[in-house]
């Protein structure tokens, strides 16, 4: 981490909110490539950012090293998605709420047909499923990159790499990307 950013941590540990809305704007697309590679869902990984970024704003006075700053924010993000996890088979286990036979039938559908629902979650998951294969090095920029539409300028910010290697690390990471997907969905 730079030596501003941890000017940023230690001022909004005392309380500047500035400070703190900052370091998110630093670090947020970092943590939700982090978590959509782990989800699949970009609603999901939205709403475990909002509630790391809330942990963490209530928790910063925690951190002791300023300079661990990122790797604390991601070790939250990892723990928010543990805790969503485990929410979710208790869930599971419980009885599902009593709804009425007809309480569905006048909500027109106007999603895309259950084939082409199905087509779509299988190719989605093969290609999360070669882009976590990948190394972290280029597994994060191309996420970052490709799937949470983050400009050059935002990822230098949040990885903390220059131009030139970012620019390395995305060609390298698709390269790797391409040869490890299947032929047909290249085409």
């Amino acid at each position: 981490m730079s030596d501003p950013e941890e000017d940023l941590v230690r001022k909004a540990r005392s309380g500047d909110r500035s400070a703190f809305e900052e370091l998110v704007r630093r670090t947020s697309r970092l943590v939700f490539a982090r978590l959509y590679l782990e989800t699949g869902d970009v609603h999901r990984a939205e709403d475990l950012l909002q509630e790391t970024l809330l942990t963490a704003f209530r928790s910063l006075n925690k951190l002791a090293e300023p300079r661990a700053f990122r790797s604390w924010l991601l070790t939250i993000a990892q723990n928010a998605l543990t805790d969503a996890i485990r929410r979710e088979q208790r869930q599971k286990r419980a009885a599902p709420p009593p709804a009425g036979p007809t309480a569905l039938a006048h909500v027109p559908d106007k999603s895309p047909p259950p084939d082409e629902q199905l087509a779509r979650r299988e190719l989605r998951a093969q290609v999360l499923a070669v882009l976590r294969s990948l190394p972290e090095e280029y597994r994060l920029p191309l996420t970052l990159r490709y799937l949470a539409g983050a400009d050059y300028e935002t990822i230098q910010m949040q990885m903390g790499v220059t131009n030139g290697s970012l620019r390395g690390l995305l060609h390298r990471g698709l390269k790797l990307l391409r040869e490890r997907l299947p032929p047909e969905l290249i085409g």
